[in-house]
């Protein structure tokens, strides 16, 4: 029988675009070359324009999905994306605390890109005491990392500075953070990972044109493909950023709001040069 490939368990909303949540996740762990264990936290109405209804689903069926896969399968990464409710956040908390030893990452996911809202003050609570502490790395955008790390009395601005909302996001207990800078105002896109030495690499990418749909899932989702693969975390979040920045190049827009990343790009430019090379 053939080897299995690396597997991803990945709690994630079902969004009907098929632009982010679980079906980001699965399109970016299969062209990273793992197996998806997509486990549903909520559906939600959508489309490329934002978030128009979500509907959490019971806790007990979110755990009850990841607990039959797991003790089917021996499981390499878990991602965490859009949660749904403080419950559910409890539920997977209380899961994954049965395996420390699978590397977890985080996506808080806390607005759409639009600014929907995603996530309640008392989801972010949840999620600073029960999976900061259980996660090997965290991916938040500048404004996501900027809420999970403000104190409940403090203002805003007293936190802009982003190696500092880093420094308490580690002491929250993850392992890394990565900080993408996708909504600074800078000329290139800067992103940063940050571990217990303090910042450990920072990468600069070209700023494209429009506004996308799924960026950060595919992101962490590949992420998770890279460690679920065996790569060490710099070299892994490196991987990932690369991976992304060109499904990002190659998005395309399907209907009348944002763009979506094409994660399998690769595919079709291999498409493409055999054609080339056919009609040759």
């Amino acid at each position: 029988m053939p080897q299995s490939p690396p597997i991803a368990l990945s709690f994630a909303g079902s969004d009907s675009s098929g632009g982010a949540g679980i079906q980001a996740d699965i399109l970016t762990l299969a062209s990273m070359g793992c197996h998806a264990l997509p486990v549903v936290t909520a559906i939600v109405v959508q489309d490329t324009a934002g978030v128009e209804e979500i509907l959490p689903l019971d806790p007990e069926w979110v755990a009850d999905q990841a607990r039959a896969v797991l003790e089917d399968m021996p499981v390499h990464v878990f991602k965490l994306g859009m949660l749904g409710s403080v419950e559910i956040i409890t539920a997977i908390a209380e899961v994954i605390s049965d395996y420390p030893n699978i590397p977890l990452v985080l996506d808080p996911v806390l607005a759409s890109g639009r600014g929907d809202e995603l996530a309640s003050d008392e989801m972010v609570v949840a999620m600073r005491e029960l999976l900061l502490p259980q996660a090997t790395i965290i991916t938040p955008n500048s404004m996501e990392a900027r809420r999970l790390a403000r104190d409940d009395d403090e203002e805003e601005e007293d936190i802009q500075l982003l190696n500092r909302c880093a420094d308490r996001l580690l002491h929250m207990g993850c392992e890394y953070v990565l900080i993408t800078g996708t909504h600074e105002n800078t000329f290139q896109v800067i992103n940063k990972l940050y571990g217990s030495g303090g910042e450990m690499r920072s990468d600069s990418w070209d700023r494209l044109a429009g506004s996308y749909h799924g960026s950060g899932c595919t992101l962490a989702a590949a992420i998770a493909a890279a460690l679920a693969n065996g790569l060490p975390m710099i070299e892994g979040v490196y991987e990932a950023q690369e991976y992304t920045w060109q499904s990002l190049k190659a998005g395309f827009r399907p209907g009348m709001g944002q763009y979506l990343p094409d994660r399998l790009f690769w595919a079709r430019d291999e498409s493409e040069a055999v054609n080339g090379d056919e009609a040759k």
